[in-house]
């Protein structure tokens, strides 16, 4: 400190206490100390101050109207992943399951020999879309006439040797 009037700063700030002085107690939950001079308190809590009567509200929508909830953004007509228009490959993946399925199934004659043909036909009918450029999976579609016409032939096998051999087979599976 500089000479002059003793316990005064001389930059106008507050004078000097004695860190050693005992203090009044603090209550944590009391109300915070008054803002000196009429000034506004700072809000502890980091919230907006709430906007004085007759001011439009800080979210700038008008009274009684909401905000939408949230959603999605918008949609964009070519966003995402590329999907071809007007592909119907449903008969070419239908004669691979059923194609796949009547190999284990031709020792059941009952079982083996009709979902062969329903694969057989299947590929066909989905060979035929296919080159018509109507689906794109004729690789499917083959594979499944192909399995399907191998579970056929198993199965019409598996009767023959049962009725030639007098060899019981299971009928159900």
């Amino acid at each position: 400190m500089q000479p002059g009037n003793p316990g005064q700063d001389p930059y106008g700030q507050q004078p000097n206490q004695d860190p050693t002085a005992p203090q009044p107690p603090h209550d944590p939950y009391g109300q915070p100390p008054a803002a000196p001079y009429g000034q506004q308190p700072a809000n502890p809590y980091g919230q907006p101050p709430a906007a004085p009567y007759g001011q439009p509200p800080v979210s700038g929508q008008p009274y009684g109207q909401q905000q939408p909830p949230y959603g999605g953004g918008p949609t964009y007509p070519n966003a995402g992943y590329p999907q071809a228009q007007g592909q119907n490959n449903t008969l070419g993946l239908v004669a691979l399951i059923l194609g796949i399925a009547s190999i284990p199934l031709a020792c059941c004659p009952l079982l083996g020999i009709p979902v062969g043909i329903g694969g057989a036909v299947t590929g066909y009918l989905g060979r035929q879309k296919a080159a018509q450029g109507q689906a794109n999976n004729a690789g499917q579609a083959k594979a499944g006439l192909i399995c399907g016409a191998v579970g056929v032939g198993l199965g019409i096998l598996a009767v023959v040797l049962s009725v030639a051999l007098n060899v019981g087979l299971p009928t159900q599976p």
